[in-house]
């Protein structure tokens, strides 16, 4: 797991969409549930919502804590 990766999640927000604004770890893992089943779009957002979502699904996303308080 890339360390700037993480950091991307608690700092980049979602571009489009329902939840447009928030960040990309704050998604509910519902939506994140949605693009596992559909596909994830393509490029960094892409690879970023695949992390968030195995992260949600393993129970991990607890791991962001502390580069939330950074």
């Amino acid at each position: 797991m890339d360390s700037e990766a993480l950091q991307l999640l608690v700092t980049r927000v979602m571009p489009y969409g329902k939840y447009q604004g928030r960040l990309i770890a704050d998604l509910p893992g519902h939506y994140l549930n949605w693009f596992a089943r559909v596909g994830f779009p393509p490029g960094e957002l892409g690879k970023l919502l695949a992390l968030m979502q195995e992260l949600d699904h393993n129970g991990l996303s607890s791991l962001l804590d502390p580069l939330r308080k950074r």
